[in-house]
């Protein structure tokens, strides 16, 4: 079975957050390399689970469907992926942001 390719190795990894729990984040942003373009917060499923999901945004709902197309990481990690979502990783649950097109800042929906 093949592994992941994450674009970003474990060395590359900086402290850019203190430690909030995990996310749940689409493969278009670890593995392609997109931007996150949509992010929402759920109740989380259990203790370390922060509650966020991000996704591209671009991602078909099979493709979200499909748990294969997705892993858990530390949003520390994530946000190495897309720093612009660092200022709203504070808001609760219920929480839902598409970015602004062409800008590192999103709209609460």
């Amino acid at each position: 079975m093949a592994t992941n390719k994450y674009l970003l190795k474990p060395d590359e990894i900086n402290e850019l957050i203190n430690s909030m729990g995990y996310g749940i984040v689409s493969d278009r942003i670890t593995i392609d390399g997109k931007k996150v373009g949509y992010m929402y917060r759920v109740i989380p499923e259990e203790g370390e689970d922060s509650g966020w999901r991000f996704t591209a945004g671009d991602e078909s709902q099979e493709y979200i469907d499909d748990e294969k197309n997705s892993m858990i990481f530390d949003l520390n990690t994530i946000a190495n992926y897309d720093k612009s979502i660092i200022p709203y990783l504070a808001f609760p649950t219920g929480s839902e942001f598409e970015r602004i097109q062409g800008k590192d800042e999103f709209q609460k929906l």
